[in-house]
C-alpha cells in the first residue's frame, strides 16, 4: 500500500470528521486542521489516539506550513445562520483558505481537492443542474459571501491549476446529511430532526414546496475519494449528490413518521435569495468517476435519526445566534 501525508482542512466537521475515518483506516497519516467555529472536538476525539491522526488547532485565514502529498479543503461554515453570521470573515474563508492551501500544494507538488457546492448555481433557471450551468446568483444578496467565496474559490483553482499546473480536483457538493451533523447547524434536516425528537413542532419556510435532494454522507465521502484518486485529466468541476428530489414537505412528514413524534408543521416566510428547486445532474461523475449515491433517504434518516437519540444536545454549543 503507499500511505500517504494528508491534508484535511475543516476535518472536525461534519463531512471532515467522516472523511478523516476513512481516511485513517486506511492507514494513510492524516493531519485535520480546523479552527473549531462550527465543527465539533468530539467529531474526531475517537481518532486522537491513533498514531497516524493529528489535530492542529488554526485558521486557514492564515497561512501555514506542512509537507504533505494531498490535500481536501474543506474548510468553511457551510449554513446559512453561520456563514450569514460573520459574511467577511465567510468570504475570508473560502478566498484566503483557497490561496493558502493552493500555496503548499504548489510548493509540495500535492494533489489538492477543493469541496465546493452546489450554491454556486444559486437559484437555478435549468433544472437538474450540469456542471456546465454557469448559475443565476445575486451578488450582493445574503447569501453572496457564500455563493460568491466558494465561485472565487473555484476561479482560483483552475487558475492555479492553469498557469502552475496544480494538481487539483473540484467537486461541487449537494445536500449532505448524516450523523455528526451539528444539531444547531439550522440546516432543514438537523433542524427537522433535532425539533422532532425534543417533540418540538417542525418549522418549515415557504409552503415548504422547495426542492431539495438528500445525499447520504457514506456515499459523498465515497465521491471525494473517487475524485482524489481518479485520472489525472479530469479535474472537475463534478456534481457529488444524490439525483432523487423531494420537496421540503415530504422530508419534514418523513422525519415525523420515523421518530413518531406529535409535532405540526408550523409555516414561516422565506428567506431572501432561498433557492427554489436544487437537484444535480451526476452523469458526469457516474461516466468518470462510475460513482453514484447507494443509500436511500429513509434509510439515511434512519441512521441518523439514531444518531441525534444518542446525543446530549445540551453538549452543543451553538455556533450562532442563527439557528
Amino acid at each position: 500500500m503507499n500511505i500517504k501525508r494528508i491534508l484535511v482542512t475543516g476535518g472536525a466537521g461534519f463531512l471532515g470528521s467522516h472523511l478523516c475515518d476513512r481516511l485513517v483506516e486506511a492507514g494513510h497519516d492524516v493531519i485535520c486542521v480546523d479552527n473549531l467555529f462550527t465543527s465539533q472536538k468530539s467529531n474526531i476525539v475517537h481518532l486522537l489516539k491513533r498514531p497516524n491522526f493529528e489535530f492542529i488547532r488554526h485558521d486557514v485565514t492564515h497561512a501555514f506550513w506542512l509537507e504533505v502529498d494531498e490535500i481536501y479543503n474543506l474548510a468553511c461554515p457551510a449554513a446559512p445562520g453561520h456563514y450569514q453570521y460573520n459574511p467577511i470573515k465567510t468570504m475570508k474563508t473560502s478566498v484566503l483558505g483557497a490561496i493558502n492551501v493552493l500555496g503548499i500544494a504548489k510548493r509540495c507538488h500535492a494533489k489538492v481537492l477543493q469541496a465546493s457546492t452546489s450554491e454556486v448555481y444559486g437559484d437555478p433557471d435549468v433544472h437538474p443542474q450540469p456542471e456546465s450551468y454557469r448559475g443565476n446568483v445575486n451578488p450582493i444578496g445574503p447569501r453572496a459571501c457564500y455563493d460568491e467565496g466558494k465561485r472565487a474559490a473555484e476561479t482560483l483553482f483552475f487558475d492555479y491549476h492553469r498557469q502552475n499546473g496544480v494538481n487539483m480536483r473540484l467537486v461541487r457538493i449537494f445536500n449532505t446529511y448524516g450523523p455528526r451533523m451539528h444539531p444547531f447547524d439550522g440546516r432543514v434536516v438537523s433542524n427537522f430532526i433535532r425539533q422532532a425528537v425534543n417533540g418540538n413542532d417542525l418549522t418549515l419556510f415557504g409552503d415548504g414546496s422547495q426542492t431539495r435532494s438528500f445525499c447520504y454522507v457514506d456515499d459523498l465521502i465515497d465521491g471525494f475519494i473517487a475524485m482524489m484518486d481518479g485520472p489525472d485529466d479530469f479535474v472537475g468541476p463534478v456534481n457529488l449528490g444524490n439525483p432523487h428530489e423531494f420537496t421540503v414537505r415530504q422530508l419534514a412528514e418523513l422525519v415525523l413518521e420515523l421518530t413518531g413524534s406529535n409535532g405540526k408543521l408550523v409555516f414561516k416566510d422565506l428567506p431572501e435569495d432561498d433557492p427554489r428547486q436544487r437537484c444535480p445532474d451526476i452523469g458526469l461523475a457516474k461516466a468518470r468517476l462510475n460513482w453514484q449515491p447507494s443509500i436511500e433517504l429513509r434509510e439515511g434518516l434512519m441512521r441518523t435519526v439514531s444518531w441525534f437519540r444518542s446525543i446530549d444536545f445540551a453538549d452543543y454549543r451553538a455556533p450562532t445566534p442563527n439557528y
